[in-house]
């Protein structure tokens, strides 16, 4: 029996403020319900009737330029060279030079006649799946903190990644896999902060994949013996029993003991799983497989959908051939096509995939980066960060399909109508599976934490 269900309801609560968290704290005085300690992965109910089941985000680290790709500005092309007409911020990284117009053209496209640059075509045969935000609003213009507050909700500490937190507050469908997977083929800048479980247990962080071909090491018994390793496990397990029943809370005693059975039984799901070799040759061509420019981020994306239709939770794609590969202070008119051209595809094709298996519907996309770029010029030929108004968009799991929502000024600079924070997108995409972003907390230090921190609302006018 685990020594912290035998606990009084009066040691529970004097406890709490040293590790339990709220809704662990239900769990293991509701009678009936699994200890999170011993099942992390256990499917708990949602607050209420989710539209999505699962959540695939495309994060493209390093800031895409949304004047260039998602947000046309004719007054920028008109006033191209001239400065900018408003007083901008005075911060260093705004001090850049002139406007300067997007090299691009744009065009309407699907029933909904959304623009999209020329530089993503095949995204932009889906644009009647998606619902591009055009006002998103950061607090930080530097990578590091911009970067945590969308994968964490916090620009300044270290807190639970949003996977992290989808994983505790619902559990995961599939227990012989991971709950949150993060692909990132090439280190990133914060790197697992960004998939850090932080002060939630230990058993909630990301489990991060680096090799395409090898994506799980060590994962197979060289000795084949599948009932000995078994029985070495339930040894172990009674051996770090005995050590546990010295202390009232140890996370990390807890996530090993889970981390040990969970890779017990993904030798028997995940080899296969992963592995998209297992695909057709038709499937392959449809993501760009074998084609230098997207082979990378395309082996990203079916896996993304190999492990969404086997039940993981949250899987987070960084397309990062480099560190920060949307970081374009300089080359914009050179690299910002090369990174579009290895991506565009891959991406149409997820969506096109996904919507003809019936998943679309119950798995939430998100794509876009921790801010924008400026409409200004950095040099003759960059752009500077820019969080002040840039843009993301959303398909599937229960998403308002084929529009555009909020805007920028004529200039591209400040989001003026319909502004969505950073917090405002994460309570959205909690209340999309079925999570109140008020709810879902955790007590730690003396304090309750959540993933939006005291701010955020829902986005009513983007839901289905």
């Amino acid at each position: 029996m685990n020594p912290q269900a035998s606990l009084s309801r009066r040691e529970l609560l004097s406890h709490a403020g040293g590790g339990f968290g709220l809704l662990a704290l239900a769990d293991l005085l509701a009678a009936g319900n699994p200890d999170r300690a011993s099942q992390p992965f256990a499917i708990r109910p949602p607050h209420f009737t989710p539209r999505a089941k699962r959540i695939i985000f495309l994060y493209m680290p390093g800031g895409p330029s949304h004047v260039d790709l998602f947000d046309p500005k004719p007054r920028l092309t008109e006033r191209n060279g001239q400065p900018l007409p408003f007083e901008r911020p005075r911060l260093e990284r705004t001090r850049t030079g002139n406007l300067l117009a997007s090299p691009w053209k744009f065009s309407r496209h699907g029933q909904s006649g959304t623009a999209v640059s020329s530089l993503l075509p095949r995204v932009a045969s889906c644009i009647d799946d998606i619902c591009v935000i055009r006002s998103m609003v950061a607090d930080n213009i530097n990578h590091s903190g911009a970067a945590l507050q969308m994968c964490t909700g916090d620009q300044a500490f270290s807190r639970p990644a949003m996977g992290s937190w989808l994983v505790y507050g619902l559990g995961t469908e599939n227990q012989n896999l991971p709950g949150f997977v993060v692909v990132s083929p090439a280190a990133v800048f914060q790197g697992a902060q960004l998939w850090s479980s932080s002060f939630l247990p230990s058993a909630y962080q990301g489990t991060l994949v680096r090799d395409l071909r090898n994506p799980v090491a060590n994962l197979r018994d060289p000795y084949g013996d599948i009932p000995r390793q078994r029985a070495n496990l339930d040894a172990l397990r009674q051996l770090n029993e005995l050590h546990r029943r010295q202390r009232v809370l140890d996370s990390p005693l807890d996530a090993r003991i889970a981390s040990f059975e969970l890779a017990f039984r993904m030798q028997r799901e995940a080899p296969e799983a992963f592995d998209v070799s297992l695909e057709t040759n038709q499937t392959h061509r449809l993501y760009g497989i074998g084609n230098p420019t997207t082979d990378m981020f395309a082996r990203q994306c079916l896996m993304a959908r190999r492990l969404v239709e086997r039940g993981v939770r949250f899987v987070q794609l960084f397309d990062a051939p480099e560190n920060n590969a949307w970081d374009h202070h300089g080359g914009l008119r050179e690299r910002l096509p090369s990174r579009c051209a290895a991506v565009d595809q891959p991406i149409a094709a997820l969506l096109m995939d996904l919507k003809s298996r019936g998943l679309l519907d119950e798995t939430l996309v998100l794509w876009g980066g921790e801010f924008g770029r400026t409409p200004t010029a950095e040099g003759n030929n960059g752009r500077e960060h820019h969080p002040f108004g840039f843009t993301m968009w959303l398909a599937g799991g229960g998403i308002k399909s084929g529009m555009t929502f909020g805007a920028t000024d004529e200039f591209g600079w400040n989001a003026e109508e319909n502004p969505v924070h950073v917090h405002d997108l994460h309570a959205t995409i909690l209340h999309l599976m079925g999570l109140d972003h008020t709810r879902l907390t955790y007590r730690h230090g003396g304090r309750d934490y959540r993933l939006t921190d005291v701010r955020g609302h829902v986005v009513a006018s983007i839901l289905a």
